[in-house]
C-alpha cells in the first residue's frame, strides 16, 4: 500500500482563531512513499477581515493583495478532498490544525475534524525528541541538516512546506533506507552476483608526510593548549 503524506503549512491574519483570526494562505506538498510527486496544493484566501501588522511583518501578505482572492468556503471542499486520508506532516501542528478545524467548523457543513480524517505528524515534536535543549525552528533545522533556505526571507506557506519536506526526509533518514535493498539487488545484477574488488595493478595511494616546520608548529600549538588547560589530552 502506498503511503501518502502531505507536508502542510498555513499563514494567518494573527495567532489565535478564537480571536477571529483566519487562514490567508495554504501550501501543501505531496509525498508518496517518501518521494515528491509534484501534486501540490497552494491557494491564497481572502479572510474577510484585516491582517495584524505583526503578521504582515512575518509573511509579507497584505490586505490589498488578498482582496480578489477566493473565500475559504470556495476552496474548502477541494482542500478537504486533497488532504483526506493522508498523513499530514506539519511543524508545530496544533497551530495549523487549530486554524483548519476552526475554518471548517465555521462553514457548518458537516466537515469532520482534521484528526478524524488524517493522521498528523508534528515535526517540531520529532525535532525536540531528536535534539533536546536545542533550537528547533524550521530555520534552525535547515542549518542543522544543511538544507538551503536562502529564499526564505519571509514566511510563505508553499515555500515553507517545500523546505519542511526536505527537513522531514533528512530527519527520518532521507532515501537511504528505502533504496538500500534495491541498490544491493542492482549491484549484484550488474556484476553477475560477484564481489567487485579493486585491481591489484592500481596505482599506490600517495602518502603526504608532515614537514619538519609543520611538526614544530604543531608542538608549539600543543604547548599553548597545555598552558590554557593545565593538561594535554593528546599527550596522556
Amino acid at each position: 500500500m502506498h503511503k501518502r503524506q502531505i507536508v502542510l503549512d498555513t499563514e494567518t491574519t494573527g495567532i489565535d482563531p478564537k480571536e477571529g483570526h483566519r487562514i490567508i494562505e495554504i501550501g501543501c506538498v505531496e509525498l508518496v512513499n517518501r518521494r515528491l510527486t509534484g501534486n501540490n496544493f497552494h491557494v491564497y484566501i481572502n479572510p474577510q477581515r484585516g491582517i495584524e501588522e505583526e503578521a504582515i511583518d512575518v509573511h509579507g501578505i497584505t490586505n490589498e493583495f488578498l482582496r480578489d482572492k477566493p473565500f475559504f468556503h470556495q476552496i474548502a471542499q477541494e482542500f478537504y478532498d486533497y488532504i483526506q486520508g493522508a498523513e499530514l506532516v506539519i511543524h508545530n501542528a496544533p497551530f495549523d490544525v487549530g486554524f483548519m478545524d476552526h475554518e471548517f467548523a465555521m462553514l457548518n457543513q458537516g466537515f469532520a475534524k482534521t484528526h478524524d480524517v488524517c493522521e498528523v505528524l508534528d515535526t517540531l515534536v520529532m525535532a525536540r525528541d531528536l535534539h533536546p535543549g536545542q533550537k528547533n525552528s524550521l530555520d534552525a533545522l535547515c542549518r542543522r541538516y544543511d538544507i538551503d533556505n536562502s529564499k526564505r526571507t519571509l514566511h510563505g506557506a508553499l515555500l515553507d512546506s517545500e523546505i519542511l519536506s526536505d527537513v522531514y526526509l533528512a530527519m527520518t533518514g532521507g532515501q537511504k533506507k528505502l533504496n538500500l535493498a534495491q541498490h544491493n539487488e542492482q549491484a549484484q545484477q550488474g556484476s553477475g552476483g560477484e564481489i567487485r574488488r579493486l585491481s591489484a595493478e592500481r596505482a599506490p595511494l600517495k602518502v603526504v608526510m608532515a614537514t619538519a616546520d609543520e611538526l614544530d608548529a604543531h608542538e608549539a600549538r600543543m604547548e599553548l593548549v597545555n598552558k590554557a588547560s593545565g593538561q594535554s589530552l593528546w599527550q596522556q
